[in-house]
């Protein structure tokens, strides 16, 4: 099979009991409140905060204590309570780098009034080319979405 392309996508789900407004609120407004910052930051210097900025075309970045800002991509699509669409513009190096973009699509899904499925999808990994399967287990593995995920549930 040379010379075909295997997209890699990374796909995880969490159940919260809360309802799907809460969860969907937690991801991204309270992103701060369950990212963490000591261990996931790709800036040079530690960070203090992580922003998702609640509507299409927003930033998705962390910000140092000096103030200085550090991109990790865009927001495509923002719709509450349903789903939100990053574009995820961190290289294979784990730095900004605006030229390569993949997708983390993160769907609220109720499953009763107080208990919501978040599914969530890593995709287009491919544009990472002959790297395209590290990147594939850094986002696929316990240090990846799964641990990130158990940590939004907790706070959710």
């Amino acid at each position: 099979m040379s010379g075909q392309v295997v997209e890699l996508t990374v796909r995880k789900s969490v159940l919260v009991e809360v309802s799907q407004q809460r969860a969907f609120d937690v991801f991204t407004a309270g992103f701060a409140g369950w990212w963490p910052l000591d261990t996931h930051h790709i800036g040079e210097q530690d960070a203090v905060a992580a922003v998702m900025e609640p509507h299409a075309g927003g930033r998705w970045f962390e910000r140092a204590a000096d103030g200085t800002e550090c991109e990790w991509g865009r927001v495509i699509a923002f719709e509450p309570p349903h789903r939100v669409l990053l574009g995820w513009q961190i290289n294979a190096d784990w730095k900004y780098d605006p030229a390569i973009t993949s997708e983390v699509e993160v769907r609220f899904v109720p499953e009763g009034p107080a208990s919501t499925r978040v599914e969530l999808e890593h995709r287009g990994l491919s544009a990472y080319g002959d790297r395209a399967a590290e990147i594939h287990e850094a986002v696929s593995s316990p240090g990846g979405w799964s641990g990130l995920l158990e940590r939004f549930a907790a706070a959710a």
